[in-house]
């Protein structure tokens, strides 16, 4: 009779850390900031989408929605949004060279060329919207 067979689960070790590790270092600090922001690109695309959702069944609701941005609360806190998006957008265009990398010939493009097209698409695109909406 043999023994019987037991699965054999090893403990692994893990070093406990403290919620807060990454307030140790200043690019640990940027990186979950920048990360943390994408709350508020997707807070900003669901608020643009409930606006279109009240702009299509009736003027009332439109008019609530759009007396309640203009409220002084709402203006406050969107302009955090915007600072929080401001200091998404500028770090995701930062990182572009390290995620693109572009040649000519065998030659590597400079980063600092990288960043300033993608730097000039957004402002590009910025001014495009602009014109569009203001006319």
């Amino acid at each position: 009779m043999s023994a019987p067979y037991r699965l054999h689960h090893p403990r692994w070790h893990r070093e406990r850390v403290p919620i807060f590790w990454w307030l140790g270092k200043l690019a640990y600090v940027r990186f979950i900031s920048r990360e943390l922001t994408s709350l508020a690109v997707a807070y900003t695309a669901l608020t643009l989408v409930a606006w279109l959702a009240a702009l299509a069944p009736q003027e009332t609701l439109a008019d609530a929605w759009v007396r309640w941005l203009r409220s002084p609360l709402a203006i406050g806190f969107h302009a955090l949004v915007l600072a929080a998006l401001l200091f998404h957008s500028i770090t995701w265009l930062n990182l572009a060279p390290k995620a693109l990398v572009l040649r000519l010939g065998k030659r590597r493009l400079p980063d600092g060329a990288v960043i300033a097209a993608h730097y000039a698409a957004w402002l590009a695109a910025s001014a495009l919207v602009f014109w569009l909406l203001v006319g």
